[in-house]
């Protein structure tokens, strides 16, 4: 497996296979049968993402009516000490992947049990199935090496296509199906939960130094307030490093919703277009990633797909921005990136020429 482990923090897992490995044999159908009931192996970090959530990848093998049964499987343990946003939203995550799964039109990994106690790995988990396939991650980019680099621009544009339609596909989930993900009663859906999460989460981790830039960056985002509002499910994290293909180049899985809500349609267009734009788009030294759809091409296409208006997404890519130097502030926080310059988070909200 390439890449480099960016898990918030580890463990020593030749503890944790024992500890799976019984908590498991309490779960698995039996009655089980003879010594060893449930063999835990291959226990491992995903490579180059996964940085807010520790996630651990693992095969089990268990017998059963005298029959041998293997399934990969993943846990995902709730952070507790590292974390990169304020909301806790474990047990909706868990839910929320449970409905998408058994609904069956976003491709999500099946999800079998959920433990609340801390007892047993320090805090709650869950427990789901492990997909295979290729994931495009971040660390290191995969414009510049691994799967995704080497593949024909062919191949890259029916990655991207199918990221797309899986992208608007979002939008067909019934909002009364996902009412557990309201916001507090000030801001229970709509923009107005987005927009109290991230206010709140400036109180939480911005500091003397942040806090007046990103208020800034606020006062000017609500002077601007965009008419189009359109209803919808926000996944949190849009973008193809959330995806896994195939070696088709089709979607296997959506992953990473540790921070859904009711906020509205365009927030995971915003979010998709300004991650395209970081590792497709033409810069200095560097032309466009051959392949991949512009940002004309995927708001045609999500539009087409979705039916919604895309009309003042420019407005939600600002607020993309928003969001993600408030994340960077916390990311930094755990050693994994350089605290953002002031300056420059000015100029990357508009404050600043």
């Amino acid at each position: 497996m390439s890449g480099e482990i960016v898990a918030p923090e580890t463990r020593d897992l030749d503890v944790l296979r024992a500890q799976l490995a019984e908590w498991l044999a309490g779960r698995l159908e039996g009655p089980l049968e003879g010594e060893n009931e449930v063999r835990v192996s291959n226990l491992d970090y995903p490579r180059g993402a996964g940085q807010s959530h520790e996630t651990i990848l693992f095969d089990a093998s268990w017998l059963a009516g005298g029959v041998r049964h293997a399934q990969g499987f993943v846990v995902r343990i709730k952070p507790v000490r590292h974390l990169v946003y304020l909301d806790d939203l474990f047990s909706e995550q868990y839910r929320l992947m449970r409905l998408l799964h058994e609904d069956g039109r976003v491709r999500v990994a099946k999800t079998f049990w959920f433990e609340d106690s801390p007892a047993l790995l320090g805090a709650p988990f869950f427990i789901m199935e492990k997909k295979i396939g290729r994931v495009p991650v971040s660390i290191p980019p995969y414009r510049e090496s691994g799967w995704v680099a080497e593949a024909a621009p062919a191949q890259r544009r029916t990655m991207w296509e199918n990221g797309v339609r899986q992208l608007a596909m979002i939008q067909s989930i019934p909002l009364t199906s996902v009412q557990f993900l309201s916001g507090p009663a000030n801001a229970r859906d709509g923009l107005a939960q987005e927009w109290d999460r991230y206010s709140r989460f400036i109180g939480w981790m911005g500091g003397e130094v942040f806090t007046p830039v990103l208020r800034a960056a606020m006062a000017r985002l609500e002077k601007l307030w965009p008419a189009n509002q359109p209803p919808g499910l926000v996944w949190g994290d849009a973008r193809l490093g959330n995806m896994m293909f195939d070696e088709n180049f089709d979607v296997v899985a959506v992953m990473d919703w540790e921070q859904p809500s009711l906020g509205g349609a365009l927030h995971d267009l915003a979010w998709w277009l300004v991650l395209s734009e970081v590792h497709h788009a033409a810069g200095p030294n560097r032309p466009f990633f051959e392949g991949m759809g512009t940002r004309g091409e995927t708001i045609a296409l999500w539009q087409e797909l979705t039916g919604i208006s895309a009309d003042g997404v420019e407005w939600y890519e600002d607020f993309t921005h928003l969001k993600m130097s408030c994340l960077s502030l916390t990311t930094s926080k755990m050693g994994r990136h350089p605290a953002p310059d002031p300056a420059a988070m000015a100029r990357r909200l508009k404050l600043a020429s």
